[in-house]
Protein backbone atom coordinates (compact mmCIF):
# COMPACT_ATOMS: atom_id res chain seq x y z
CA UNK A 1 0.00 0.00 0.00
CA UNK A 2 1.69 3.15 -0.97
CA UNK A 3 1.82 6.01 1.38
CA UNK A 4 0.50 9.00 -1.06
CA UNK A 5 -2.42 10.58 -0.33
CA UNK A 6 -4.65 9.97 -4.07
CA UNK A 7 -5.53 13.74 -3.96
CA UNK A 8 -1.65 14.87 -3.44
CA UNK A 9 -0.82 12.60 -6.24
CA UNK A 10 -3.00 14.63 -8.57
CA UNK A 11 -1.59 17.76 -8.38
CA UNK A 12 -4.20 19.11 -6.24
CA UNK A 13 -2.96 20.78 -3.29
CA UNK A 14 -5.73 20.16 -0.51
CA UNK A 15 -4.53 22.78 2.10
CA UNK A 16 -5.67 25.69 -0.58
CA UNK A 17 -8.82 24.01 -1.39
CA UNK A 18 -9.44 23.69 2.52
CA UNK A 19 -8.08 27.31 3.16
CA UNK A 20 -10.41 28.05 0.47
CA UNK A 21 -13.67 27.53 2.87
CA UNK A 22 -12.03 30.30 4.85
CA UNK A 23 -12.79 34.49 4.80
CA UNK A 24 -16.44 33.80 3.22
CA UNK A 25 -16.82 37.54 3.14
CA UNK A 26 -14.36 37.48 0.00
CA UNK A 27 -16.84 35.78 -1.62
CA UNK A 28 -15.14 33.90 -5.11
CA UNK A 29 -11.85 35.44 -4.90
CA UNK A 30 -9.65 33.22 -2.54
CA UNK A 31 -6.28 33.27 -1.38
CA UNK A 32 -5.12 31.47 -4.98
CA UNK A 33 -6.49 34.32 -6.98
CA UNK A 34 -3.35 34.95 -9.10
CA UNK A 35 -4.32 38.78 -10.43
CA UNK A 36 -3.73 41.72 -9.53
CA UNK A 37 -6.92 42.90 -7.55
CA UNK A 38 -6.91 46.32 -7.42
CA UNK A 39 -5.19 46.40 -11.14
CA UNK A 40 -7.66 44.19 -12.50
CA UNK A 41 -10.87 46.28 -11.29
CA UNK A 42 -9.16 49.08 -12.54
CA UNK A 43 -9.18 48.19 -16.11
CA UNK A 44 -12.70 46.68 -15.74
CA UNK A 45 -14.47 49.94 -14.13
CA UNK A 46 -12.83 51.51 -17.41
CA UNK A 47 -13.90 49.42 -19.60
CA UNK A 48 -17.51 50.21 -18.28
CA UNK A 49 -16.92 53.48 -18.46
CA UNK A 50 -16.20 52.80 -22.34
CA UNK A 51 -19.60 50.70 -22.26
CA UNK A 52 -21.74 53.12 -20.66
CA UNK A 53 -20.35 56.03 -23.08
CA UNK A 54 -20.69 53.65 -26.29
CA UNK A 55 -24.39 52.62 -24.89
CA UNK A 56 -25.14 57.06 -24.98
CA UNK A 57 -23.28 57.27 -28.32
CA UNK A 58 -25.55 54.43 -29.76
CA UNK A 59 -28.60 55.80 -28.35
CA UNK A 60 -28.05 59.52 -29.36
CA UNK A 61 -27.76 57.88 -32.83
CA UNK A 62 -30.32 55.45 -32.72
CA UNK A 63 -32.64 58.65 -32.11
CA UNK A 64 -31.32 61.03 -34.19
CA UNK A 65 -30.77 59.37 -37.75
CA UNK A 66 -33.49 60.34 -39.58
CA UNK A 67 -34.49 59.41 -43.31
CA UNK A 68 -36.72 56.51 -44.83
CA UNK A 69 -33.77 55.01 -46.38
CA UNK A 70 -31.82 54.64 -43.00
CA UNK A 71 -33.98 52.38 -40.92
CA UNK A 72 -31.46 49.67 -41.36
CA UNK A 73 -28.86 51.72 -39.95
CA UNK A 74 -30.91 52.82 -37.13
CA UNK A 75 -31.64 49.38 -36.29
CA UNK A 76 -28.13 48.26 -36.09
CA UNK A 77 -27.41 51.38 -33.88
CA UNK A 78 -30.23 50.01 -31.57
CA UNK A 79 -29.28 46.50 -31.26
CA UNK A 80 -25.66 47.45 -30.57
CA UNK A 81 -26.50 49.65 -27.78
CA UNK A 82 -28.34 46.79 -26.42
CA UNK A 83 -25.04 45.02 -26.49
CA UNK A 84 -22.99 47.32 -25.12
CA UNK A 85 -25.41 47.68 -22.37
CA UNK A 86 -25.46 43.28 -21.66
CA UNK A 87 -21.16 44.39 -21.70
CA UNK A 88 -21.49 46.70 -19.20
CA UNK A 89 -23.81 44.39 -16.98
CA UNK A 90 -21.45 41.85 -17.45
CA UNK A 91 -18.27 44.15 -16.25
CA UNK A 92 -20.10 45.58 -13.60
CA UNK A 93 -21.07 41.86 -12.15
CA UNK A 94 -17.78 40.53 -12.31
CA UNK A 95 -16.40 44.06 -10.63
CA UNK A 96 -18.82 42.91 -7.94
CA UNK A 97 -17.54 39.37 -7.89
CA UNK A 98 -13.87 40.51 -7.59
CA UNK A 99 -14.90 42.51 -4.02
CA UNK A 100 -15.07 45.93 -6.34
CA UNK A 101 -17.68 48.57 -6.95
CA UNK A 102 -18.74 49.40 -10.70
CA UNK A 103 -18.13 53.08 -10.74
CA UNK A 104 -21.07 54.07 -12.56
CA UNK A 105 -20.22 58.26 -11.87
CA UNK A 106 -21.57 59.94 -15.02
CA UNK A 107 -18.88 62.84 -14.08
CA UNK A 108 -15.85 60.73 -14.57
CA UNK A 109 -16.96 59.03 -17.51
CA UNK A 110 -15.88 60.51 -20.19
CA UNK A 111 -11.86 60.45 -18.73
CA UNK A 112 -12.17 56.81 -17.76
CA UNK A 113 -13.78 55.90 -21.42
CA UNK A 114 -11.51 54.45 -24.42
CA UNK A 115 -14.20 55.56 -26.55
CA UNK A 116 -15.54 58.81 -27.64
CA UNK A 117 -19.11 60.43 -27.62
CA UNK A 118 -20.00 61.39 -30.77
CA UNK A 119 -22.61 64.25 -31.68
CA UNK A 120 -22.66 63.66 -35.41
CA UNK A 121 -25.85 64.43 -37.40
CA UNK A 122 -24.96 62.87 -40.78
CA UNK A 123 -25.24 59.39 -40.56
CA UNK A 124 -22.29 58.22 -42.93
CA UNK A 125 -20.54 60.28 -39.59
CA UNK A 126 -22.52 58.21 -37.02
CA UNK A 127 -21.38 55.16 -38.50
CA UNK A 128 -17.71 56.20 -38.70
CA UNK A 129 -17.47 57.43 -35.33
CA UNK A 130 -18.88 53.55 -34.53
CA UNK A 131 -16.72 51.72 -36.11
CA UNK A 132 -13.59 53.86 -34.79
CA UNK A 133 -14.97 53.30 -30.58
CA UNK A 134 -15.76 49.76 -31.51
CA UNK A 135 -11.85 49.42 -33.00
CA UNK A 136 -10.55 51.44 -30.14
CA UNK A 137 -12.32 48.64 -27.59
CA UNK A 138 -10.94 46.20 -29.44
CA UNK A 139 -7.72 47.08 -28.80
CA UNK A 140 -8.28 48.51 -25.20
CA UNK A 141 -9.75 45.05 -24.27
CA UNK A 142 -6.83 43.10 -26.19
CA UNK A 143 -4.84 44.91 -24.45
CA UNK A 144 -5.98 43.95 -20.82
CA UNK A 145 -6.47 40.16 -21.89
CA UNK A 146 -2.30 40.29 -22.68
CA UNK A 147 -2.05 42.24 -19.43
CA UNK A 148 -4.43 39.77 -17.29
CA UNK A 149 -3.00 36.93 -19.38
CA UNK A 150 -3.89 33.66 -16.97
CA UNK A 151 -3.67 35.13 -13.18
CA UNK A 152 -7.57 35.87 -13.48
CA UNK A 153 -9.24 32.96 -16.21
CA UNK A 154 -12.61 34.03 -15.58
CA UNK A 155 -12.14 37.65 -16.45
CA UNK A 156 -9.92 36.97 -19.33
CA UNK A 157 -12.66 34.76 -20.81
CA UNK A 158 -15.43 37.31 -20.01
CA UNK A 159 -13.01 39.82 -21.93
CA UNK A 160 -12.48 37.65 -24.94
CA UNK A 161 -16.05 37.02 -25.11
CA UNK A 162 -16.95 41.32 -25.00
CA UNK A 163 -14.59 41.05 -27.56
CA UNK A 164 -15.04 39.00 -29.94
CA UNK A 165 -19.30 41.16 -29.99
CA UNK A 166 -17.26 44.26 -30.29
CA UNK A 167 -15.31 42.81 -33.51
CA UNK A 168 -18.71 41.57 -34.67
CA UNK A 169 -19.79 45.48 -34.03
CA UNK A 170 -17.04 46.34 -36.26
CA UNK A 171 -17.58 44.41 -39.32
CA UNK A 172 -21.62 45.75 -38.76
CA UNK A 173 -20.05 49.20 -38.97
CA UNK A 174 -17.27 48.56 -41.71
CA UNK A 175 -20.06 47.52 -43.62
CA UNK A 176 -22.25 50.05 -43.06
CA UNK A 177 -19.78 52.42 -44.42
CA UNK A 178 -19.26 51.02 -47.79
Amino acid sequence: MSDINPTQASGIDTAAIRAAAQNLSDGPVTAGYKGDREAVLKMLNDALATELVCINRYKRHYYTVSGKNNSAVKAEFLEHAGEEEKHADWLAERIVQLNGAPDYNPATLHERSHAEYDESLEVASMVRANLIAERVAIEAYRQMIERIGDTDPVTTALLVKIMAEEEEHADDMRDLLE
